[in-house]
């Protein structure tokens, strides 16, 4: 068992904690000078999904919308070219 956790973590556990717990305090501290908190890193991820959300299915919605206006154009002239061609038979 005490190997398959090793394996799993990369090291012994309780070097992996030491090394965690030593990189989360130089994290929280870097964090704290730039005057960051974890509220503001997770609004931050919440503002680009919603950002990302309205971009990509906002530009889908205006692609239908031309796709619709084309085809109201470019059907009916399509029928209509195949009819003349079939009345020339």
């Amino acid at each position: 068992m005490s190997d398959s956790v090793s394996n799993f973590l990369g090291g012994s556990p309780l070097s992996i904690i030491i090394r965690l717990v030593i990189l989360s305090l130089l994290v929280g501290i870097l964090l704290s000078w730039l005057d960051l908190s974890p509220l503001d890193l997770v609004d931050w991820v919440v503002n680009f999904v919603q950002y990302l959300w309205v971009s990509v299915f906002g530009s889908l919605n205006r692609a239908v919308n031309y796709f619709l206006i084309g085809a109201m154009v470019v059907v009916p002239i399509f029928l209509l070219s195949r009819l003349s061609r079939m009345g020339k038979r």
